[in-house]
Parts: C-alpha cells; sequence; structure tokens
C-alpha cells in the first residue's frame, strides 16, 4: 500500500518507480479520506507522506533500498 497525497512529489515518484519494477500496490490518497489518514498514522506513528506498508513493514519516505 502507499499512502499518499495528490500533490506531494515524492509520493508520485515512489509510485512511478513502483510501477517501473512491476510491484502492484494499492494507491491510497489520505488528502481525500480522513479514515485512510488516521489508519496511516497509527501504522506509521508519521504524518509525512508517502507511506509504504509492504506487509506489516510500514517504510516512511521514498527509500529505494528498503
Amino acid at each position: 500500500m502507499v499512502y499518499a497525497t495528490a500533490t506531494c512529489p515524492w509520493c508520485h515518484w515512489v509510485k512511478g518507480y513502483l510501477k517501473e519494477q512491476d510491484v502492484p500496490f494499492k494507491d491510497i490518497i489520505v488528502d481525500k479520506d480522513q479514515n485512510a489518514a488516521r489508519e496511516m498514522v497509527r501504522i506509521s506513528g508519521q504524518m509525512g507522506v508517502p507511506v509504504i506498508v509492504i506487509g506489516n513493514k510500514p517504510i516512511v519516505g521514498f527509500d529505494k533500498t528498503k
């Protein structure tokens, strides 16, 4: 899952990278869904985007190595 906002450039970059790598993901736009925003904060402990969740592990920000 990728928690993102519509205007975040890092969010666009991470989604583009995942598409290039043929990694499927669910795109969750938190600035349009307050419940999703609360869930993102609960999972990651952060309010910043992007938050990528792989399995049960959240990754905050665009970190290719993770």
